[in-house]
């Protein structure tokens, strides 16, 4: 259970959906009255499948991608002093979730450009009153920023996360450009998670040219639907290699 206030995700689509069912709906009920059962069947079977699909689309926005986070974060196995950036952190669902496994020295910090149309009420101010909410503020930090260009140095973070945010850049050379700044900003041995849809696989991609170790591309089952099997969410994850000359030193 969380405390704070997450909002929906891209909510256009969830609302398109009960709209659509309702008005089809309507028309078969309509189309019942005025012209008989067999007509409205149709209309009916569309309605009610549509409001099916913001149903399961409400429960992982709600409830389900949560529940691939807790997962996900377990595995990451964060020290409590470890640096973890998220890209597109919105109203801090994953954010704070990491923030809560750091310690005292540890930190949080998220990037967004803060728009209300990949999440619903998406602000700063929102997001730090869900830190205050969780117990979690004096951890994290939130930044202003394109996560094509990020304004932090190289090798800085620990750990990278990213939930369902990068393929708000509609440009492929942006979402390649935003995986490659992830991967400047990791320190060596630093590790990746990414979750996203379809293009998920492109980050898998740029991520194996990269030479980055360990990259997996998994699906999250039914608890990652957008409204049904045909969207659903994919996990890429990866380890960034340490570097030689370090391995020999801390072998010296």
């Amino acid at each position: 259970m969380r405390n704070g206030k997450y909002g929906i995700d891209a909510p256009y689509v969830p609302i398109g959906y009960v709209l659509g069912g309702s008005l089809a709906c309507g028309l078969g009920i309509a189309n019942a009255l005025t012209d008989g059962f067999v007509t409205s069947i149709a209309p009916l079977t569309v309605g009610v499948l549509m409001l099916l699909c913001a149903g399961i689309y409400l429960h992982t926005t709600f409830r389900g991608k949560f529940r691939i986070w807790a997962d996900v974060i377990d595995r990451l196995d964060l020290a409590a002093d470890s640096r973890v950036l998220d890209l597109g952190c919105g109203r801090g669902a994953v954010l704070l979730m990491a923030a809560e496994r750091l310690g005292e020295h540890g930190r949080a910090v998220g990037i967004d450009l803060w728009r209300s149309v990949d999440q619903s009420g998406n602000s700063t101010e929102v997001t730090l009153k869900n830190a205050e909410a969780e117990g979690v503020a004096d951890r994290v930090e939130l930044r202003t920023g394109d996560m094509t260009e990020l304004p932090f140095a190289d090798e800085s973070f620990d750990v990278v996360v990213s939930s369902l945010a990068i393929h708000n850049i509609k440009d492929p050379g942006g979402r390649e450009a935003a995986v490659r700044e992830a991967v400047r900003v990791l320190k060596p041995g630093g590790r990746l998670a990414f979750a996203d849809l379809r293009v998920a696989r492109e980050y898998a991609k740029t991520l194996s040219d990269l030479s980055m170790q360990d990259v997996s591309l998994r699906r999250q089952g039914r608890r990652g639907w957008w409204s049904g099997p045909w969207v659903t969410t994919r996990l890429v994850t990866a380890r960034k290699p340490v570097r030689k000359s370090n391995i020999a030193t801390h072998t010296n």
